[in-house]
């Protein structure tokens, strides 16, 4: 499915702003009640910033990659690298290991399922 929504756009919806962007809601954006916390304004302000510039010729672009690196019994570890184009030059490199709890708050096993899914598409290249 693809997603053909503009992030940026001119409009005079809300004099006198003269350029809006959208924001996607993610789940970790929001509080229990599906508030968004108000920390999370500021990113969204600066998305804004960024796509507002976008338009008027400033075309920065940084491609973000992800990968599953390995699964473990509770856990799973990604590894991300972020190159900027047109030059592929590599900006910066994360990983982050992330545990699956349960309702008890403590660690629980992976789903075999999840683990079968991201073992069939990483195939070799996920570690043991």
């Amino acid at each position: 499915m693809k997603d053909t929504l503009e992030l940026g756009r001119v409009t005079d919806r809300r004099p006198p702003f003269k350029y809006s962007a959208l924001n996607r809601v993610w789940f970790s954006d929001t509080d229990a009640q599906g508030v968004v916390y108000y920390g999370r304004y500021l990113p969204y302000f600066d998305h804004a910033r960024t796509e507002y510039h976008r338009h008027l010729g400033d075309v920065g672009l940084v491609e973000a990659f992800v990968r599953v690196r390995r699964i473990g019994r509770t856990s799973v570890t990604y590894e991300c690298a972020a190159y900027r184009l047109p030059d592929e030059t590599l900006m910066a490199q994360a990983s982050q290991t992330l545990v699956l709890v349960g309702g008890d708050h403590r660690p629980t096993p992976i789903p075999s399922a999840f683990r079968e899914t991201v073992r069939s598409f990483e195939g070799e290249d996920l570690e043991a």
